[in-house]
């Protein structure tokens, strides 16, 4: 079994600028990750974009959509932009039902050293071996079915709608 990840960028890839001050993508650090975490499983990366998550467009949610469909796994792991993840979410579950899609973010980049993206991305890389076909959001150890999840611009936490 080999799962399929997919990189839109987000804050799990971005990177700092000390000398401008500014956050900015460079390349996924996905392999790496996933070498730090020691893990064992079969994946293939694919880049698909390396951008902010409120700058996904709907033409960027279509090029992500026409991936999930396309590819011949039946799990996939999205890293996305924690603050429009339920967006395309919805997005994929109008026309994904044969695939487990999950789809992760951070809310402190991976390179600030303190992220929890590492932590995130192996909860991600469990849940889509577990559960049955849908899209859901995982982040913080938790999964949510991507229809009943909100980010909390308070806490910084995903929570359950209710």
């Amino acid at each position: 079994m080999t799962i399929k990840i997919f990189v839109t960028g987000g804050t799990f890839d971005k990177e700092y600028n000390e000398l401008k001050g500014k956050l900015f993508f460079k390349d996924t650090h996905l392999p790496e990750m996933l070498k730090l975490g020691r893990c064992e499983l079969k994946v293939d990366i694919v880049t698909l974009a390396m951008i902010d998550s409120l700058d996904m467009t709907d033409a960027d949610r279509k090029i992500i959509l026409e991936n999930c469909q396309k590819t011949k796994e039946d799990k996939i792991l999205i890293t996305h932009g924690t603050d429009t993840m339920v967006e395309t979410a919805k997005v994929l579950a109008s026309s994904v039902k044969d695939k487990t899609i999950i789809l992760t973010g951070a809310m402190i980049p991976y390179k600030f050293g303190s992220s929890d993206g590492l932590f995130n991305l192996g909860s991600s890389l469990a849940f889509v071996q577990i559960l049955p076909h849908g899209v859901y959001i995982s982040m913080n150890g938790k999964y949510f079915n991507w229809d009943n999840v909100r980010k909390n611009k308070q806490t910084g936490e995903f929570e359950e709608i209710k």
